[in-house]
């Protein structure tokens, strides 16, 4: 689990009416993506940050610290407590403690803490007639249990109080993000699309409901769901996670140099498909060291037989990865065929192959 540094800024977390709390949440994380880019806001007056790679960079967790704190002091004229923990939940209670946890001793301080942070009264007063007073002892009690006598949002925040998710449900602001592109001009849809009064359906409910029970018949990772993730390629950007994880509120915000840009395909291949690109002249197209193409595409040949003709392409795009170990070199090229049909092919070392299939 990722270890975060998590800042509290207990001034920012009531909004003032003239808008001022959400400048000054703009500006600060502004701030802090210069120290570190994959910085966000949580809610109001809660900031988190992966703490490892700045860590690294600027020589320790102390240096860290202090860059922060005077990040904050300069730009919200203010004081801050500051956490250290794995994943958000443990990391977000370190910071109210002010406390910076090792490596591995999240576990233990986060079964310590009350059952009133799971932040769930009936769940908390249950359990303390019951004599558990604690995360631990929550987390310590039988799935099924727990199952029958509460609901899916009591298993869920039992996987929390047990280590196996990172945050509870609704600790981020989902609207926040929003609000803050707003802020900038930034015109994004980060919104769940929800029914026609802003509840969900039932068949949502019953999903749900059935995805529940195929889990615990067998296990975590057996009902699955699709997501997006950092890449370049969309078969890259494509990923199945563990219905019910939690997803984060903001969008992918890493830089990726030479991603490809919308439309993506909206069929990528598991098992790419080689094939053949010929110029005018029927020679094989190939990709020069600088990244060109040695001729204009005129030809899509999937075998000796199986030809079509090319009306239009784009590219290539070079792509040179991690050329400090592997020095991967690929390139792609989109194509129209006179048929109406689009695809994404990609070159790697003198070879193309067809990775997706445009609508």
């Amino acid at each position: 689990m990722e270890r975060l540094l998590v800042l509290w800024i207990e001034p920012l977390s009531i909004e003032a009416p003239d808008g001022s709390t959400l400048r000054v949440t703009q500006a600060l994380l502004d701030a802090l993506n210069l120290l570190c880019p994959f910085s966000e806001a949580v809610r109001l007056g809660l900031f988190a940050l992966p703490m490892r790679a700045p860590s690294r960079f600027y020589g320790g967790d102390d240096v860290v610290l202090d860059a922060v704190r005077r990040c904050v002091r300069d730009v919200a004229q203010t004081s801050v407590k500051l956490g250290v923990g794995e994943g958000l939940f443990s990391a977000e209670l370190a910071a109210r403690h002010e406390l910076v946890l090792p490596t591995g001793a999240s576990a233990a301080f986060r079964r310590a803490q009350p059952l009133e942070v799971l932040a769930r009264r009936d769940l908390t007063t249950t359990c303390q007639r019951l004599g558990l007073r604690t995360v631990g002892a929550f987390a310590d009690l039988d799935a099924a249990r727990v199952a029958e006598r509460f609901d899916l949002d009591a298993l869920t925040r039992q996987r929390v109080a047990r280590g196996e998710l990172p945050e509870l449900e609704g600790q981020r602001d989902a609207r926040l993000a929003r609000r803050l592109a707003q802020l900038r001009g930034e015109d994004g849809d980060f919104d769940e699309q929800l029914g026609f009064f802003g509840q969900r359906g039932a068949g949502d409910l019953r999903a749900d409901a059935a995805a529940l029970r195929v889990r615990q018949r067998l296990g975590d990772e057996a009902v699955a769901v699709a997501t997006l993730r950092g890449g370049r390629t969309p078969d890259e950007r494509g990923a199945l996670m563990p219905w019910g994880a939690p997803v984060s509120a903001h969008l992918e915000a890493a830089p990726w140099p030479g991603q490809l840009g919308a439309p993506s395909p909206a069929t990528t291949l598991t098992h790419p498909v080689e094939v053949q690109l010929r110029d005018a002249r029927g020679a094989p197209i190939v990709l020069g060291v600088r990244g060109l193409l040695s001729a204009p595409p005129a030809t899509l040949a999937f075998s000796n037989t199986l030809r079509r003709e090319i009306t239009w392409f784009a590219g290539p795009w070079p792509l040179v990865e991690r050329w400090w170990s592997l020095h991967r070199r690929r390139a792609l090229v989109q194509l129209v065929l006179t048929s109406g049909e689009a695809f994404l092919l990609s070159c790697e070392e003198r070879r193309w192959w067809l990775v997706g299939i445009y609508d």
